[in-house]
């Protein structure tokens, strides 16, 4: 038998020996017992099955869910034999003529490989026809789509098992997948009804790929620029969540002078086919995509994956990754992670069906936890797969950013004990951001409405910053001490485990410092991890005292003439002329022309003393995209049109749109907004914010906000320092 297998094997497709457990696999089809397959991508499953088929008579069965995977099947398959009809595809796309050729091929066993959407199983008179002649076995491709726990879950594989029986009663049936949650698994084999299958199981370590995750700011794009370039020549893929934001960001790599595609569902069947053979050609060198792009893609050298967007669910997070370094060698796993686009997830799913967003919820969490854990990512990554991994035996152990860059750890025992026992006194009716307002003693209108603010319990942790509480809440529920209810809006509720532990506490190890928390938008962190450029301190401790010196002869606040995260770039990019100065962020022409004069003497002289070499192609262009919206706002605004009107016209959030004033203001263009501030703040009340900005060290909102203590909201500080800066600086 085993001659046969590998003469079989070298006859058809040359190799002269198996992977990994591809032979015991393809013995148990070849017996004709229930096989079911876990395999992560790449690891040979099409073998598993296309191999029996050939080697049995009749056809054997595949049922796949895509069909441009299906058409490059079949061409492979015909590329080993002579015979054309030896493998055919049966789905909507084939005219009569067609499908008659592909019944006689099969009639005439000829065809041992009939690759079908599940769609088509449901014809009656395909059903008919595939009655009529001998089937050696079904393959379930992708048979996690059976499952709503998968990440890919299509209602008409569910019924699989009735069209199976429809066609023959004891025909065996194979199911594959590359979705390994044990969850999903118990799905298959119950709806396939093989639960007496023979389960093979490979492991889902890929030791060769490297884990970082970097929190996500204001300069994501020139960190991911700065990334590529370091990695010049090599190939990568970039996911992004949406359409608009891969074709901006394939604008701005082109721009810097990288070698880049966009690739998503809207462009044309045409541009997407070019540009992936572009891809495989190695004509271009990144492709930025959404998750539409590499379904059967193989490109074995892909050296970089970048998530510019965290993913739905460790699943397709598993599967994007899984496409860098297929080769064995080097692959980088890079992903940028801000609470703020878990909650954008969250947001999409509310119109869900309360089953599918629970889901949803707990797929997300699992996503949270993976990038605020301090763990192993990789043990992270396969215990959620359900296998055991050993740093120190285990390959690849040492391969992620936690494990180069062990995090501290403290005692937070007495902590989480006081965060439980308020969610267990308020009769758990808070959802976190009130919890943690009730713990640090801050009251508003809904916990004033329950009495809460006058228990005894109210501000007990108000000694501790509210970020450690924050931090501390997200690790407890990725502990499972807490839960967040789904039902009734993500109210935050005790587990059983969390009430075992307000019995008995026990140690809790808290990790410092991977809270990535959700004002990183003010403090700009230049990926000084992951070895990239560093700010250089010593000339930034120079510009913030030329900075000071310069705003008290004008007497205004030091972040009126340039913002920290200005300064920042400036230690990275050391510009020596007004021209390379306005194309700091935030700068702007108008800005560098009023203040800047100063700042790039200072930085020329630094740069000759110091013998610094200046990174010519750090400073990131942008593209004019954005230019076309700045006027429209300008001119708008200088119409004195309500600001919701505006910012709805273009389809914008609001607090999106203030976005794009501040980019506005910032870079030294004045915006006159007294006639929507009037609206909404009196006399006294500018008056005030007036003095404070005068005085104020920092402008950024986090602190005017505590600084105030909730007399005034986000919205309201954020137009009233457009309104600040546009006058005093500009």
């Amino acid at each position: 038998m085993k001659s046969d297998l590998h003469a079989a094997l070298k006859k058809y497709f040359g190799f002269s020996e198996f992977k990994g457990l591809q032979e015991q696999v393809i013995k148990s089809i070849l017996d004709q017992n229930n096989t079911f397959v876990i395999m992560p991508t790449g690891g040979g499953k099409s073998l598993c099955y296309q191999l029996p088929a050939l080697m049995q008579e009749g056809t054997a069965i595949v049922v796949s869910p895509l069909i441009a995977l299906m058409k490059n099947q079949v061409d492979a398959i015909r590329g080993v034999s002579n015979e054309n009809g030896i493998a055919h595809v049966l789905n909507s796309s084939l005219n009569k003529t067609e499908v008659k050729q592909v019944k006689a091929d099969i009639t005439n066993g000829i065809t041992k490989l009939l690759y079908v959407a599940p769609e088509s199983l449901t014809k009656d008179e395909y059903v008919e026809f595939l009655r009529s002649v001998k089937i050696s076995f079904m393959a379930v491709d992708e048979a996690h789509c059976i499952s709503e726990w998968g990440h890919d879950f299509r209602p008409e594989y569910r019924n699989l098992r009735s069209i199976i029986k429809r066609i023959g009663d004891n025909i065996p049936i194979i199911g594959l997948t590359a979705t390994a949650t044990p969850k999903v698994q118990e799905d298959i084999l119950k709806n396939l009804g093989m639960t007496d299958a023979n389960t093979f199981k490979a492991s889902f370590n890929r030791p060769n790929l490297y884990y970082e995750i970097r929190p996500k700011t204001k300069n994501v794009d020139s960190d991911i620029i700065r990334f590529i370039k370091q990695h010049e020549g090599k190939s990568g893929i970039v996911y992004c969540l949406s359409r608009k934001r891969v074709e901006e960001l394939a604008q701005v790599l082109q721009v810097n002078g990288i070698k880049a595609v966009p690739y998503h569902a809207g462009l044309d069947a045409k541009k997407r086919a070019s540009h992936q053979d572009m891809f495989l050609m190695e004509d271009i060198d990144v492709v930025v995509a959404t998750i539409a792009f590499g379904m059967g893609i193989d490109k074995p050298d892909v050296r970089f994956v970048i998530h510019h967007d965290i993913p739905k669910s460790i699943e397709s997070y598993y599967q994007e990754t899984g496409r860098a370094g297929r080769d064995g060698g080097e692959g980088h796993c890079l992903a940028y992670y801000s609470y703020k686009d878990i909650e954008k997830l969250e947001k999409f799913m509310s119109g869900k069906p309360v089953a599918e967003q629970e889901i949803g919820h707990a797929l997300l969490q699992e996503v949270v936890a993976f990038a605020e854990t301090s763990i192993s990512r990789r043990k992270f990554i396969l215990h959620y797969f359900g296998e055991e991994f050993d740093n120190d035996t285990g390959e690849g152990g040492d391969m992620d950013d936690n494990m180069r860059h062990p995090k501290e750890k403290e005692e937070a025992k007495d902590q989480v004990k006081i965060i439980l026992d308020v969610v267990d006194k308020t009769n758990a009716k808070y959802k976190g951001k009130e919890l943690v307002s009730v713990i640090v003693g801050k009251s508003n209108a809904l916990i004033n409405s329950h009495k809460t603010d006058e228990q005894p319990f109210f501000g007990i942790g108000k000694d501790i910053d509210k970020s450690y509480w924050r931090a501390l809440k997200r690790q407890l529920l990725v502990a499972g001490l807490l839960k967040k209810d789904i039902e009734t809006y993500g109210v935050i509720k005790l587990t059983d485990e969390g009430k075992a532990f307000l019995k008995n506490p026990t140690s809790f190890m808290m990790t410092k410092d991977h809270d990535y928390s959700e004002e990183s938008d003010d403090n700009v962190i230049t990926a000084s991890k992951g070895g990239g450029a560093v700010v250089d301190e010593q000339l930034m401790k120079m510009l913030k005292d030329l900075r000071k010196s310069n705003a008290k002869k004008l007497g205004v606040p030091p972040f009126v003439i340039f913002q920290d995260p200005s300064l920042e770039d400036m230690a990275l990019k050391y510009p020596i002329t007004l021209d390379e100065l306005s194309n700091v962020h935030g700068v702007g022409e108008g800005k560098a022309k009023k203040y800047g004069k100063d700042f790039v003497n200072l930085i020329e002289k630094y740069v000759e003393d110091n013998d610094i070499m200046r990174p010519d192609d750090m400073v990131v262009k942008s593209t004019g995209s954005n230019s076309a919206l700045k006027l429209y706002i300008i001119q708008n605004i200088d119409r004195k049109l309500p600001l919701d009107d505006i910012a709805s016209a273009k389809g914008m959030e609001m607090s999106e749109f203030i976005k794009e004033m501040e980019a506005i203001v910032f870079s030294g263009t004045k915006l006159n907004i007294d006639y929507c501030i009037d609206d909404i703040l009196d006399e006294d009340q500018q008056e005030e914010l007036h003095d404070y900005f005068m005085e104020a060290e920092t402008d950024k909102i986090s602190v005017a906000i505590d600084e105030f203590d909730g007399d005034y909201d986000d919205e309201e500080l954020r137009l009233y320092r457009i309104k600040f800066i546009s006058e005093v600086a500009n």
